[in-house]
């Protein structure tokens, strides 16, 4: 039974020092997941630079990795993934946005967005959206960078294979544990002893095993605090994704069911 190197990446568009992009790292040893330690990165150049560390490793991102072919057609861009991407990486937020919104503007209300077919599953918001959460700049910002490092993608893009990246979502492991229950607001004023108690029933949960991933998260006192006192949920959402990560490392074609579109990807576990 050998040690995997996992991480988790809660990621933000624009980091910077008050929200920086969480890293959660650890090692899958068997069934357990022993969290090794929280590191902030504060801008997208030390994301690029935290990429480049040698393997064996796989990541799981909060971010989306491809967009809904229903779009991507209508618009004409290229259907080829990495032409997509570099593509996508050309335009300007503003040209995204105008592009984005002539789209929804053309459809009726209720079906605004396009969605892909892991978006229902996982109860992600659609990857074209720019407010609320603004996932199509998380994808800008940071699939691009996975491809100029060189990752592997799988289903997406071969790369070095010792540095995997997938899409994580750590909605999806936080609803399986709590519900629809609120864990986290980047608001002062909503960060509440209801979301403080949400969050230490996630970890006690993580701590028990009480996942279908059948995987048990292994913390010290110290973490455990931490993980409970960040009122922005950042560094729960990394250690969410490094979890859907580590599941992932196990699985056959890294947990992606047959037949899934290159174009548009697929979040781990869901």
């Amino acid at each position: 039974m050998s040690d995997i190197v996992v991480f988790g990446i809660d990621f933000t568009s624009a980091p910077r020092a008050v929200k920086p992009i969480r890293v959660a790292g650890g090692r899958r040893h068997g069934a357990v997941v022993r969290l090794t330690g929280l590191v902030a990165l504060h801008s997208l150049e030390a994301f690029s630079g935290w990429l480049a560390q040698p393997g064996p490793w796989v990541a799981g991102l909060d971010l989306p990795f491809g967009l809904p072919r229903e779009l991507v057609e209508q618009l004409g861009w290229p259907t080829d993934y990495a032409a997509l991407m570099a593509h996508y990486a050309a335009l300007s937020r503003a040209e995204i946005r105008d592009r984005f919104a002539a789209f929804c503007d053309a459809r009726p209300a209720g079906a605004k967005f396009a969605h892909r077919v892991c978006d229902g599953p996982a109860g992600a918001s659609p990857s074209m959206k720019w407010v609320n959460p603004p996932v199509a700049w998380m994808l800008h910002a940071g699939v691009p960078r996975l491809i100029a490092a060189g990752v592997h993608l799988p289903g997406h893009l071969a790369g070095d294979e010792s540095r995997v990246a997938l899409e994580a979502y750590p909605g999806l492991l936080a609803r399986e544990l709590i519900g629809r229950r609120s864990y986290k607001s980047d608001t002062k004023a909503a960060q509440t002893p209801e979301r403080l108690i949400a969050r230490k029933d996630i970890v006690d949960a993580l701590e028990q095993g009480r996942t279908r991933l059948g995987l048990r998260l292994k913390l010290s006192h110290a973490q455990r605090d931490e993980l409970v006192a960040d009122a922005s949920g950042d560094s729960l959402d990394a250690v969410l994704a490094m979890l859907q990560a580590a599941w992932a490392a196990e699985q056959p074609r890294h947990g992606w069911p047959s037949g899934v579109d290159a174009l548009e990807g697929w979040i781990a576990s869901a």
